[in-house]
């Protein structure tokens, strides 16, 4: 769900301007799922522009207490979203952890870095949201340590109804900077791509597992 409108499209605007989104039909990326995909999000890129990742990280912060009101710790997902958890966190003054995909093989094999008190109200910053499953992976990392979760903010969606329907499931509140159909809106109204792969793209949505070129 987005919350601003305005925030939502500069962000896409953005993200467009510093080719974090790659669009190439013609040769599909593969993700690690499996799916082609015409369409590669590589949002960590923002770090490396001090203005856009300011941007990104004042929006962020602002949204976080806006609709969560302001926990006592923020999360990170790993790895993607380190980076602009890290920043969230610290626009904010609030203690940052965060959380790999599953626990290390060695030393004290943790999952959850950094330090975790039952009952912390915590929020999960992500990069990205495609079906959900790893940052709701991290979501049941934390609950199981005690955490309380009270949302998840993330800086970009694809929309897929599985996402949708995974979050619904473990009934927990997602909202996003921006998302697909704000993208492919702005891509299109600023000729970043032509109209026959706005159509590819649209098509791909609806059913990536299925695509093919």
């Amino acid at each position: 769900m987005i919350l601003d409108k305005n925030s939502a499209k500069k962000t896409a605007e953005l993200l467009l301007q510093i080719n974090a989104i790659k669009l190439n039909p013609e040769n599909p990326f593969t993700w690690a799922s499996g799916w082609k995909s015409p369409i590669y999000c590589d949002n960590r890129i923002i770090l490396s522009y001090p203005q856009i990742r300011n941007y990104i990280r004042e929006e962020m912060a602002k949204q976080v207490e806006q609709l969560y009101g302001k926990p006592d710790c923020i999360a990170g997902v790993a790895t993607g979203a380190i980076g602009i958890g890290i920043l969230v966190a610290e626009a904010l003054g609030l203690p940052f952890i965060y959380v790999r995909p599953e626990p290390k093989s060695h030393g004290r094999k943790n999952q959850i870095e950094g330090q975790l008190e039952a009952g912390t109200s915590v929020v999960v910053i992500e990069d990205l949201i495609s079906t959900g499953k790893s940052s709701l992976n991290a979501v049941k990392a934390l609950q199981e340590a005690g955490a309380d979760v009270k949302g998840m903010l993330a800086i970009f969606t694809y929309g897929f109804k599985i996402a949708e329907e995974n979050f619904a499931t473990e009934k927990l509140a997602l909202h996003t900077l921006s998302n697909y159909d704000l993208l492919i809106d702005q891509a299109s109204k600023t000729n970043y791509v032509k109209e026959e792969t706005v159509q590819t793209l649209l098509e791909w949505r609806k059913a990536p597992q299925n695509w093919k070129q």
